[in-house]
């Protein structure tokens, strides 16, 4: 029975992430062939050949995404966003789940700033207790000047869904700065810590020798 289970383990660990990423991809581009309704319907695929042809959608909304970017990048473009932003934040519901949604987009995908840049090591919910944490702002305004010390703003996930979690201010020097990339850090999140990257540093170490 030992052996059975055993066996049985190693081929749910062979076939359950495979499994997982393929019903992902396949909900992703079912989602994005959803863009294809944007089509004249004597042009779509299923009344061009005669039958639906899966991914497509994922071709068209690549377009949509670069021609949208190409058009918010100039001064019309730009002009209009912003109108179009004024009018959902007069929508009483609408403004708070947009501007959260904007806030938490500029801050992820924008190439400005320290945003989510960097995978930190603080000591919480205790001292002596660590906590992977990414930093999200250096420039606290009031918090930095109401406590005299130079302080940084982290966040710290929650596992095994990092998409909630917790504001931390902590004083600068309290900050332990880690090696491992941002991706490094959310797969080791999501795995319960069982995915540790591998110390890139330690290998130079060890080749160096």
């Amino acid at each position: 029975m030992k052996k059975l289970q055993k066996y049985l383990i190693a081929g749910l660990l062979v076939w359950l992430p495979i499994v997982v990423t393929v019903l992902l991809f396949r909900f992703l581009i079912t989602l994005m062939d959803q863009t294809l309704i944007l089509l004249p319907s004597q042009i779509r695929p299923e009344a061009v050949i005669g039958f639906k042809l899966p991914g497509l959608g994922l071709i068209l909304t690549l377009l949509v995404l670069i021609v949208t970017g190409i058009f918010a990048a100039n001064f019309v473009g730009k002009s209009m966003v912003n109108f179009g932003e004024k009018i959902f934040k007069k929508i009483p519901i609408v403004r708070s789940v947009y501007s959260a949604a904007k806030n938490f987009a500029d801050i992820v995908f924008s190439d400005t700033g320290q945003s989510f840049k960097k995978v930190l090591l603080i000591q919480y919910p205790r001292k002596g207790v660590y906590s992977l944490a990414f930093q999200t702002s250096t420039n606290l305004g009031e918090v930095q000047k109401k406590t005299g010390s130079d302080v940084v703003c982290t966040f710290v996930p929650t596992t095994p869904n990092p998409t909630s979690g917790f504001i931390i201010i902590i004083p600068k020097e309290d900050v332990i700065e880690m090696d491992m990339e941002v991706d490094e850090a959310f797969k080791m999140i999501v795995s319960l810590g069982v995915v540790v990257p591998e110390w890139k540093k330690e290998e130079l170490e060890t080749l160096s020798k």
